[in-house]
């Protein structure tokens, strides 16, 4: 298990020298798509808050371990108050519905900010990010709407060289500087394009980069931050009146590292509950479940079963996320806009 924990160590320090993936992934972004895309921000009619926990790898020490918390909610009196969308108050009707899909009209434009808290630990190496978006909604045709985000913040990170033993004449030049901790600024930008019954979006996080060990003068122990980009999208398909198939992708490219893509299908039950599956590109397959509890609170799960050498040493990933609808004036038991 040392020698395990040690290559692991290894093999992250690599990743971040080589320019690798630097962002912690997620097996429910299609729940909160607010984590990859600031455009998101403001798209319901009501508060959308997540808080989330990620335990990946369990059982090996020292495994990537995610926590975050996001909060968006729109302004603009007249999409707030409905739109040609919208429910009337106290409307029980299943916004999944058909009827739904064929009367649905672009939203009102409107505003939508929101804040984004995220720590990621994996061994002694630690990140906390903290992000405030803003995003303009706008009808471009009858039914479709493209809204254009920003958000802007810190990334702080930091390397715990007490937990660091190298040998008695070794001398590591990336951490003998005491360089150890970092705040930097932090830039993203999105696209999000949406009806009743699809979505794309196009989004790039970490757009400035950042040089992590200023006081290093070789290359090889240089580490900079890299931006990643993605690309999502999604369709609602209805395979009865209460029951949906909504499958949906993700492409994530990142500099120095292959193309990654995840690809999901999620079975929706009225505005109850989900199950669903997914699978990323020679890393791992997932399950996700989740319930609609009432118009104020949802949960989700998901399991991911690593398919890489890992395999053999770890029990897999589980994360969860609790939902909470605020302000819902129209008591919407799932989201309208965000499927």
């Amino acid at each position: 298990m040392r020698k395990l924990l040690i290559l692991f160590v290894f093999t992250l320090v690599l990743e971040l020298s080589a320019k690798a993936q630097q962002l912690p992934q997620y097996t429910q972004y299609v729940l909160n798509n607010y984590l990859l895309n600031p455009a998101v921000s403001g798209i319901e009619n009501y508060a959308d808050v997540k808080v989330g926990h990620r335990q990946q790898w369990t059982g090996l020490e020292g495994a990537p371990v995610t926590s975050f918390f996001t909060a968006n909610l729109p302004i603009g009196r007249r999409f707030l108050q409905g739109d040609a969308a919208s429910m009337s108050a106290g409307s029980y009707s299943n916004p999944m519905s058909r009827s739904f899909t064929l009367n649905y009209r672009a939203a009102e434009p409107h505003h939508g900010v929101g804040i984004s808290i995220m720590k990621d630990k994996a061994a002694q190496i630690s990140q906390t990010n903290i992000n405030l978006s803003y995003a303009y909604h706008l009808g471009i045709s009858y039914k479709l709407n493209l809204a254009v985000g920003v958000a802007a913040g810190i990334n702080a990170n930091s390397l715990n060289v007490q937990d660091i033993t190298l040998g008695s004449s070794a001398i590591d030049p990336a951490i003998a500087s005491n360089n150890v901790r970092q705040i930097k600024p932090d830039l993203s930008l999105g696209l999000w394009a949406y009806t009743s019954g699809y979505y794309l979006g196009l989004s790039v996080k970490q757009l400035l980069k950042q040089d992590y060990n200023n006081n290093s003068t070789s290359v090889n122990y240089q580490s900079e931050s890299v931006p990643h980009y993605y690309l999502t999208g999604g369709v609602k398909l209805f395979l009865s009146e209460s029951i949906t198939m909504i499958p949906s992708a993700l492409l994530k490219k990142v500099a120095a590292a292959p193309l990654n893509f995840d690809a999901n299908a999620k079975f929706a039950f009225k505005d109850r509950f989900w199950l669903g599956a997914g699978y990323r590109h020679k890393d791992s397959y997932s399950a996700l479940a989740g319930f609609n509890i009432s118009s104020l609170l949802s949960v989700g799960y998901a399991y991911d079963r690593t398919v890489s050498e890992l395999n053999s040493v770890t029990n897999g990933t589980h994360e969860v996320v609790l939902g909470l609808f605020l302000n819902n004036k129209y008591k919407v038991t799932c989201p309208m806009r965000t499927f």
